[in-house]
């Protein structure tokens, strides 16, 4: 297949640090019966390509950089599975949302309540929304203390972040969870942490009570 006319032909695509695209003059070569070898580059790709393989510069920063001789299917492979594995073990911390209404019945409420819990374990921050419709307005004093018991349901998991806020027709209250980080190794401290960590949103909670 031709190019269109007016654009030049698309150039082969050469592969980075791969046989004789590897810059170096010498290059310490790594063989699969476990040889090391400094020696020409050139050489050294020579010696990888009599073996059906491909040298691959893995170390380009060492001295002399270090080179590799293997199947290039198998490093690229390799390589995107290790990739792979890193992405999967990355934990994106999420908000989730949760929405209520000022006369939110318990069943509802327990059932949010438990998706809240299950979102703070994995590691995510809740937010949590009333919405106020119509004449639900003139009551946004009961929307606030809906917020501000929610987060005492789950001071066990969860701390709050500042107190709830009004924008609009919506309170919400934003949750975050607990750090239980270093909790096990050290068992002498295990009476101290559950009595210091449910006080702090107990205190953050008072002066909302009250209003």
């Amino acid at each position: 297949m031709y190019p269109p006319r007016g654009l030049p032909p698309r150039r082969p695509k050469i592969r980075e640090n791969v046989n004789e695209a590897i810059r170096a003059r010498e290059v310490r070569a790594v063989f699969p019966d476990g040889s090391v070898e400094v020696m020409p580059t050139l050489a050294a790709v020579r010696k990888a390509q009599d073996m059906g393989l491909d040298l691959i510069l893995i170390a380009p920063t060492a001295e002399p950089p270090v080179a590799k001789a293997m199947d290039y299917g198998q490093w690229r492979y390799e390589q995107k599975k290790k990739q792979h594995d890193a992405k999967k073990k990355q934990h994106v911390i999420q908000v989730k949302e949760l929405k209520f209404r000022p006369n939110t019945d318990d069943h509802d409420y327990d059932f949010k309540k438990n998706h809240a819990i299950r979102f703070l374990k994995e590691g995510n921050r809740v937010k949590a929304v009333v919405q106020f419709r119509g004449r639900e307005i003139a009551h946004v004093d009961l929307g606030k203390k809906l917020l501000l018991r929610f987060a005492g349901d789950l001071s066990g998991v969860g701390s709050i972040e500042g107190q709830p806020r009004l924008e609009g027709r919506n309170a919400h209250l934003i949750i975050s969870p607990v750090k239980t980080a270093g909790g096990p190794k050290e068992k002498h401290e295990k009476p101290k942490s559950p009595a210091a960590e449910p006080s702090a949103p107990a205190a953050a909670l008072q002066p909302e009570a009250a209003s």
